[in-house]
């Protein structure tokens, strides 16, 4: 491939003048070595629910990051040394981390809370993806520039803007190469896996990790605790007995619903409601199965509620519009009575949003006609 021949030869030739050029001596002023087994745990990271990742602080403020799939980071504060020693599989973050290369959608969100879209320069989406208003404006202003999706990356671009850190997302795990030619090109990649968070506000609290890297963790804390906060008044009353189902209509005419450990169910638990299909477990990877019409029709017939994903194929507005997805609909309760929601398209890209997507499930669950909803609207 062109590209990846250009960012090779890019490569070779920085490495050689690097070879070629004299051993520079140590500076005044320069970072003093430090060794690796010097340093010692001094705290970690909080996490009420999170799992899939941890960081611990080590004493002259290195954090080490601990990913699920196994990978480690050690953030280094800025102009501190790298300690010595490190095991060869840790991956050096030195701050300031200002030029980063993000491809995973759910991330952007998170940076926007923390004030730290300044620290993206490159995008994995182009303007036209973004349902995040910062991330339009950054990439309309040039503050932001697209460098080509995850399997398809603009190497010469990553590597002209000296791209310090790469935020992928598991999709990354189906191109092993581009992970493979962008560390080549010295470019750290963390997979970002809040999509692994089983809780909802697990995914929120990825902001923690974020807030790490850019050495904002209190600004991260203070706004996680706030989040917590809004929603405990919800999550401390009782169950309103109302069942829900939380769906769409596939190219195939088969319904793709949410299994009963996925995050989605337990935001509707969380809300107050009761997830209808609460016995479909999770066997695998997937957190969502295709169901047969029929069958669906059988579960979630007489759901309470039905609440329509529009991520894949578009927002609806009317129930015309839902019953042309399919005309068994007609005769779900939830149809009759009028209790049909569809979410907005910017929802899933707006991760600190799922608070505010559990107070919209909570509000139609208990009141007759809601108002002032985020993420959600009313077919009619």
């Amino acid at each position: 491939m062109k590209r990846h021949g250009m960012a090779a030869a890019v490569l070779s030739l920085a490495v050689l003048l690097a070879a070629c050029s004299p051993a520079s001596e140590p500076v005044s002023g320069e970072p003093s070595a430090v060794s690796w087994d010097s340093l010692t745990v001094e705290s970690g990271l909080d996490l009420q629910y999170a799992d899939q990742f941890t960081v611990d602080y080590y004493t002259g403020g290195y954090a080490l990051i601990h990913i699920a799939d196994g990978s480690d980071y050690l953030v280094v504060p800025e102009n501190k040394p790298v300690p010595d020693g490190l095991a060869d599989t840790t991956v050096v973050l030195p701050q300031p981390l200002d030029h980063i290369y993000l491809v995973a959608t759910s991330a952007m969100d998170l940076f926007c809370a923390l004030d730290g879209i300044d620290s993206i320069r490159l995008s994995g989406t182009d303007e036209s993806g973004w349902y995040i208003d910062e991330a339009k404006a950054a990439m309309q202003n040039g503050a932001m520039l697209y460098a080509g999706k995850y399997s398809a990356p603009d190497y010469e671009l990553i590597y002209a803007e000296q791209c310090d850190l790469a935020v992928e997302s598991t999709m990354i795990y189906h191109s092993p190469e581009v992970k493979e030619q962008l560390e080549r090109l010295g470019v750290p990649v963390l997979v970002e896996r809040s999509s692994y968070e089983s809780s909802p506000l697990g995914r929120m609290e990825w902001l923690k990790l974020y807030g790490v890297l850019l050495n904002r963790e209190e600004v991260a804390e203070a706004i996680y605790r706030q989040a917590l906060d809004s929603l405990r008044p919800v999550m401390e009353q009782e169950n309103t007995g109302k069942t829900v189902a939380f769906f769409y209509i596939n190219s195939n005419g088969s319904a793709n619903v949410r299994k009963s450990g996925d995050y989605v169910a337990k935001m509707i638990e969380m809300a107050g409601g009761t997830y209808i299909f609460s016995d479909l477990g999770n066997d695998n990877a997937l957190s969502t199965m295709n169901m047969q019409m029929e069958m669906f029709y059988t579960g979630a017939k007489d759901a309470d509620v039905i609440i329509y994903n529009s991520t894949i194929d578009g927002e609806l507005h009317s129930i015309d519009e839902l019953l042309a997805k399919s005309p068994l609909l007609a005769d779900f309760k939830a149809v009759r009575n009028g209790d049909v929601w569809c979410t907005g398209q910017n929802l899933f890209q707006s991760t600190m949003g799922l608070g505010d997507m559990i107070l919209d499930i909570h509000a139609v669950l208990t009141e007759e006609a809601p108002e002032s909803l985020t993420y959600l609207h009313r077919l009619t």
